[in-house]
């Protein structure tokens, strides 16, 4: 792959934005009860949010498609699904829980291009990292910590990590549209427009 060692420094750039600020610690991955409200209950809406959206599309692109990039250099459409991936057992690791057994993030990437691969990795992913955040305490939204290579608190980290996924699901959609692939969820909302337009008989 051309833009391998690209992907080995981005691995090791969020490595080190993520940091061993907070120790790993084995984490429950059953049990905690979902906040109500509050920061966490808020966040947990947004990362709902994103995993649906990154998996709908996920699932919706081609397979062949996975390998295609808009320039050289730059990542590939799975490897920015693969990036996600990365990123979400990164950002649980920053917030305290324990990279699962057999998780090298290292690794991540030469899955980029299996299709099944993928999209089972980012529910995978999204799952863990859900279960870190209902790890926390709300009590603790500001406590200090860094994210992304930057001082901020656990309430402020989230709307980081926000706007990280953010920005990354739009360079999806945007790969996505400039493969003629209309995002799911859009295609839905066009079409219920339509029958609601269509003159009643």
């Amino acid at each position: 792959m051309k833009n391998k060692p690209l992907y080995f420094l981005a691995v090791i750039g969020l490595a080190a934005c993520f940091g061993p600020h907070v120790q790993a610690q084995d984490k429950p991955s059953t049990g905690a009860a979902a906040p109500s409200s509050g920061a966490r209950a808020e966040f947990l809406a947004e990362l709902s949010y994103y995993e649906e959206r990154f998996t709908r599309l996920a699932e919706a692109m081609p397979a062949e498609k996975y390998v295609w990039r808009p320039a050289e250099g730059v990542r590939s459409i799975g490897e920015v699904y693969a990036h996600i991936v990365a990123a979400n057992y990164g950002v649980a690791r920053a917030f305290g829980a324990a990279m699962p057994a057999g998780i090298d993030p290292r690794a991540i990437n030469a899955t980029a291009n299996d299709k099944p691969k993928v999209v089972q990795e980012l529910k995978d992913s999204f799952a863990h990292f859900r279960q870190a955040i209902l790890a926390l305490s709300d009590s603790d939204s500001d406590k200090a910590m860094k994210m992304f290579g930057r001082q901020t608190t656990q309430r402020g980290a989230f709307i980081m990590i926000t706007g990280h996924t953010g920005e990354h699901l739009g360079q999806s959609i945007a790969y996505a549209r400039m493969n003629g692939i209309v995002p799911p969820w859009t295609e839905e909302s066009q079409q219920q427009q339509k029958a609601a337009d269509k003159p009643k008989q």
